[in-house]
């Protein structure tokens, strides 16, 4: 039985149908279909029960779809254990965020292909949740402070971030000159989190207000410039409008701690050698960060 056909089998079975698994591999569904239709065709037992909502499992398809994924993570390991130089080889997805993904994520995944030629990496870039167990992801890389969940997390590097605000904000509202006068200025926000800040060695809290809110980095630094409020940014996202003079860092007497970068993988006993591989070269590449002034490691 062909590996490769086994491996979209278990997409199917994963994503919940034809199309969704089409979409994951980045081939046509009809593609998808007649591997299926293949794999159903040695068995002679029908695998996916087609309808008019999508697809289902069938009982002979829940009972596959197992030693079907375990066969595809056994060859995984064995081509790996017999390649040379530890090359890695299959398919790597990954969920990025999109603010701060592009631009400090992309290079090390190109490197990543670069040194491992028979390695597939898909990046999906996005700053919404991703569900990496039902979307068949093998790990996301996020950024900020993590909530409780039962992903297994490494932290690979640290995020350095600053209060900005335009001229014209400052000139017509002021600048806050310490935490407590945050909670009088408009905040531009991913959605209700609170802010921190250091205050010498202790940690200080503020949940800012305000009526721009939005879902990633870049459209929250089109409100800052213009004028909109005070926003909580990467500093690799603001420094170039703060050189230019489009953006003013505020209150930094009191700088953010430093949020963390993170690999999440689902859980399981051993993580897979391309996300360990990965996780490195993270780790390699963020120990690189410069420490801004002021700010503890």
């Amino acid at each position: 039985m062909d590996i490769e056909e086994l491996r979209t089998f278990v997409e199917v079975a994963d994503a919940g149908g034809v199309s969704p698994a089409a979409r994951r591999l980045g081939v046509s569904k009809s593609i998808v279909s007649r591997q299926l239709a293949r794999i159903e065709a040695e068995l002679g037992v029908q695998l996916l029960a087609r309808t008019t909502r999508g697809a289902a499992l069938t009982e002979a398809g829940i009972m596959f779809r197992d030693h079907a994924a375990r066969a595809c993570a056994e060859i995984d390991t064995a081509r790996e254990l017999i390649l040379p130089d530890g090359e890695l080889c299959g398919r790597l997805r990954v969920a990025a965020p999109l603010t701060f993904g592009p631009t400090h994520l992309a290079s090390v995944l190109a490197d990543m292909a670069r040194r491992h030629p028979q390695l597939h990496i898909h990046a999906v870039y996005s700053d919404r949740f991703v569900d990496l167990i039902a979307e068949g992801f093998d790990c996301a890389i996020r950024f900020g402070y993590l909530q409780d969940s039962n992903l297994i997390a490494r932290h690979v590097g640290p995020l350095y971030g600053k209060l900005v605000a335009s001229p014209d904000y400052i000139k017509a509202q002021g600048a806050p000159e310490t935490p407590d006068e945050l909670i009088a200025h408009q905040a531009l926000m991913q959605g209700t989190e609170a802010w921190q800040f250091m205050d010498g060695d202790k940690i200080v809290t503020v949940r800012p207000q305000g009526r721009f809110k939005a879902d990633n980095g870049a459209a929250l630094v089109a409100a800052a410039l213009a004028g909109l409020g005070i926003a909580w940014l990467p500093g690799g996202i603001t420094d170039d409008y703060i050189a230019s003079g489009a953006l003013v860092a505020v209150m930094t007497r009191y700088p953010p701690p430093p949020a963390g970068v993170y690999v999440l993988r689902p859980p399981s006993q051993h993580p897979a050698r391309k996300v360990r591989v990965l996780t490195e070269m993270l780790i390699a590449c963020f120990a690189e960060t410069p420490r801004p002034a002021g700010v503890a490691p």
